[in-house]
């Protein structure tokens, strides 16, 4: 994540201005502060990335603010300044959690390799937390990347996240919009309030309104129960309409009025409900088009579209493929357990080239059928990686590609052990699911084991009765296991 809010913190108004001046010209804004009570003000209206704190202010001294700043929720990271000679304090102020020290006076040039130093700092930080699953005061935390198309979707999540407006999101299938919906609710007034969602596109018409405003018991066959819906449970909070131009017409009109009013009967009922809710609506299509072909009502599009929030396809999204490989590589190595160093030079050229029709999800199906087909270098190869030519268009749901012919560290070794080829397996030895990249998998090591059981076990780390299942079922479906 980039630095783009920084809070300068000095008692000399001549270094806070040359400061101030230098980061301006680099498009950051900063807040001049000349002691810790100005200082206190501004953390009290905003989140900041960075703070340069001096170690001696006129109210205070800025050694013992650093640890009062570190003990906020959503903390910036703080580099100290202080004079030539303050080792002790400086020694000091590293261990009470600042991130650097910079001696008076310094350069320009000083600053930029700290904003540098801080920015690759929040990216490890950024990628930590999505791999974790930490939720997080900073609603990007799991949005990563340094693409400008990314930096500017995050500053527009910040800026919409502090109203109720109501957001329309549109991107392609597979870039994200899920997520966006959670960072704006999670850096949101409501964001102790529920989150709930539903996609309009997973269930029978028929359904749909039961989900979103329940319905009393009796009100249809099967309705044995009264039952609140989605919006009701969202009272308080935000809901999440994925897939809205898949609602039906008459569905349109009802959810029309709940925008409007914010109230609604439930299926079956005649008593009015109001709710305080937000209202955040996904689509992968253009609603503009499915207005004019009748298929969405105009004036639900307009209150749908008070904020539109548009997720650039991963394609656009420049120097953000490695960001995320690396991350969704970490991902699956810890899910998994399996031993691996990582991509190859070559490899990671190959998901730099390929133009991803199915976005992050595509790229994290491949990570994760890469790091089960891994070499026995322990490295992740192109051939590795199924990836086909890259398309020139797409808006594509899931990978497109197929596993190459050839797979060194399976193949050979399971053609050693006698074993036949897996059912599901294509002639050119590609597997097509999971199930069947699991079972060539584990058919190679027990060859490399030279039929060796326990230590196939071993190996994969699983239960010597999980392996023994395993075969069995493999057996049964005709395969020459000894």
């Amino acid at each position: 994540m980039s630095v783009e809010k920084v809070i300068m913190v000095a008692r000399e108004e001549f270094l806070r201005k040359q400061v101030a001046q230098y980061l301006r010209k680099k498009r950051i804004d900063v807040a001049e502060c000349g002691n810790i009570q100005e200082a206190h003000d501004f953390l009290g209206k905003g989140n900041f990335d960075l703070m340069l704190l001096d170690e001696s202010l006129p109210d205070g001294s800025g050694a013992e603010f650093l640890v009062e700043v570190n003990l906020r929720p959503a903390k910036p990271m703080v580099v100290m300044m202080g004079a030539e000679g303050s080792v002790d304090i400086a020694v000091q102020c590293m261990r009470d959690g600042a991130f650097d020290y910079l001696i008076k006076p310094f350069s320009n040039e000083q600053v930029e390799i700290i904003l540098r130093k801080t920015e690759q700092f929040a990216q490890v930080l950024n990628v930590n937390q999505f791999l974790t699953h930490q939720e997080s005061e900073d609603p990007e935390s799991e949005i990563i990347g340094e693409a400008e198309a990314t930096k500017q979707m995050r500053k527009l999540i910040r800026r919409v996240a502090q109203t109720d407006a109501t957001v329309l999101i549109q991107g392609e299938n597979g870039t994200g919009k899920e997520l966006v919906a959670r960072a704006m609710h999670r850096n949101s007034t409501r964001k102790d309030g529920p989150f709930i969602m539903l996609n309009c596109a997973a269930l029978p018409e028929n359904l749909v309104e039961s989900e979103l405003f329940g319905h009393e018991k009796g009100s249809f066959t099967g309705a044995t129960n009264k039952r609140e819906g989605r919006f009701e449970l969202a009272h308080g909070g935000t809901i999440f309409l994925d897939e809205i131009s898949e609602m039906s017409l008459p569905l349109q009109s009802k959810l029309l009025r709940v925008l409007q009013e914010r109230e609604f009967e439930r299926v079956g009922g005649n008593r009015t409900i109001k709710v305080d809710v937000r209202v955040v609506a996904a689509t992968n299509r253009k609603l503009e088009l499915s207005v004019e072909k009748k298929e969405f009502r105009e004036d639900l599009y307009f209150r749908l579209n008070v904020v539109p929030v548009h997720v650039p396809p991963l394609r656009d999204r420049d120097g953000d493929v490695p960001i995320l490989a690396e991350a969704f590589s970490q991902r699956y190595i810890r899910k998994h357990g399996m031993p691996i160093k990582g991509l190859t030079t070559e490899s990671m050229e190959a998901l730099k080239s390929h133009n991803w029709p199915g976005n992050i999800r595509e790229l994290q199906n491949v990570i994760e059928r890469a790091v089960i087909l891994c070499g026995e270098d322990g490295y992740m190869h192109p051939e590795q990686l199924g990836l086909s030519a890259p398309p020139q268009t797409g808006t594509g749901d899931a990978p497109t590609g197929t596993i190459d012919d050839s797979v060194p560290s399976l193949q050979p070794a399971a053609a050693e052990s006698g074993a036949t080829a897996p059912a599901g397996v294509v002639s050119n030895g590609a597997p097509t699911t999971l199930a069947e990249l699991e079972q060539q998998h584990i058919l190679a090591t027990l060859a490399q084991c030279e039929g060796n059981r326990t230590r196939t076990a071993e190996v994969l780390e699983i239960n010597i009765r999980t392996l023994r299942n395993k075969l069995n079922e493999y057996k049964a479906q005709g395969m020459a296991i000894d």
